[in-house]
């Protein structure tokens, strides 16, 4: 345990100053994403199932929390097609576009995490090309050996942050996508089942 320890260390260390950057980017992108992952997760729709969709209609209280307050907030007080609509509409707006915006966040912090460890493979490679021009000896050796490492540090964790993070995206947009199927089915459904004036 000891020894995994002091190479997790050793290796931060020989990843150079873009280390500590690449660090801050990860903690930021697998806040975001754990964050929009709970939101997203308390609106677990259901499987469409008609039956329960038309109970919930007609008695929200039955529905799971953030699925009762859609459907309360979207059916209470509404007397026509059009306000049920603008409801939906609203609803759907507010809840997705927030989440839209977070996916664009989380998107940007993925792409600038291989970015960045370019920027270390840059760093690693001038300090490797300054070690051979200072000539033969141990330090020329010491010095290229050290910015190869930084160089090849530096990249595979920039790697390492976005792979995972892509992954992480790509979940996140389905779920989105899985609500708003949901809140246009709920529509729909509202829509055939309520009876207007």
């Amino acid at each position: 345990m000891l020894e995994h320890i002091e190479f997790i260390i050793n290796t931060w260390l020989n990843g150079g100053w873009v280390m500590m950057p690449l660090f801050i980017l990860s903690v930021m992108i697998y806040y975001y994403g754990s964050e929009m992952f709970l939101f997203l997760d308390n609106f677990k729709s259901p499987n469409n199932d008609s039956k329960d969709l038309d109970l919930w209609i007609e008695d929200p209280l039955k529905a799971p929390r953030e699925l009762r307050n859609i459907i309360t907030y979207s059916l209470d007080n509404v007397t026509t097609k059009k306000q049920l609509t603008n409801r939906f509409k609203e609803v759907e707006q507010t809840i997705l576009d927030g989440v839209e915006k977070k996916i664009i966040l989380l998107s940007t912090l993925v792409a600038a995490a291989p970015l960045m460890g370019l920027l270390g493979t840059v760093i690693g490679m001038l300090s490797t090309f300054s070690g051979i021009s200072m000539g033969a000896g141990e330090e020329t050796i010491s010095a290229i050996s050290s910015g190869i490492s930084e160089a090849l540090i530096t990249t595979q964790t920039g790697l390492f942050i976005a792979l995972p993070g892509t992954f992480l995206i790509m979940f996140l947009q389905r779920k989105k996508a899985a609500i708003e199927t949901f809140i246009l089915t709920l529509e729909s459904k509202s829509l055939t089942t309520l009876t207007f004036n």
